[in-house]
């Protein structure tokens, strides 16, 4: 079975535009994970059809699942005002097309940020986010999936298929 984190380590290898080859400890420093957590999960999403033998993105199935699948099997409900790290509608590039509304964070005690409290796929999301601004854009487009409006939904997947068709 999938797990949140399959789907970080392959977006991450998506950010990397499959020219870097990285190994288990570079991606695992790069995510803030331990090796072996990155072995496991490429060999899930291997096994699922998201990843090629190689560690490659096979980008149009995992842009399948990131469209029609992530929204209802990592869903995710609004907590509480939090600080923390801007995301989904909140967080580039969207943030560039929508304005205003209420904020969705990440929970981060380094955010700047004052919003309502959105789970992110995994806890080192934040730190692997605030690394790599191509990751940081993949993750907050698939948070505005999992939580937007239509109109946020579709914009998201709109750029989402940019970058991951690319």
């Amino acid at each position: 079975m999938l797990q949140p984190l399959d789907l970080l380590v392959s977006l991450k290898l998506v950010a990397l535009n499959d020219g870097a080859i990285f190994s288990l400890e570079e991606l695992a420093r790069e995510l803030f994970i331990s090796p072996s957590s990155v072995s496991r999960s490429t060999a899930r999403a291997t096994d699922a059809g998201l990843l090629s033998v190689g560690r490659k993105p096979k980008r149009k199935a995992l842009l399948e699942f990131v469209l029609y699948g992530v929204p209802y099997v990592y869903y995710v409900k609004p907590g509480e005002t939090t600080r923390g790290m801007p995301t989904a509608h909140a967080a580039p590039p969207l943030s560039n097309i929508i304005g205003g509304g209420e904020v969705p964070v990440w929970p981060d005690p380094r955010g700047e940020v004052r919003g309502y409290a959105v789970a992110p796929l995994h806890k080192s999301v934040p730190a692997a986010a605030r690394r790599d601004s191509r990751l940081y854009e993949l993750l907050a487009l698939v948070d505005a999936l999992r939580i937007g409006r239509a109109r946020e939904r579709r914009l998201a997947a709109e750029e989402l298929r940019c970058r991951i068709e690319a």
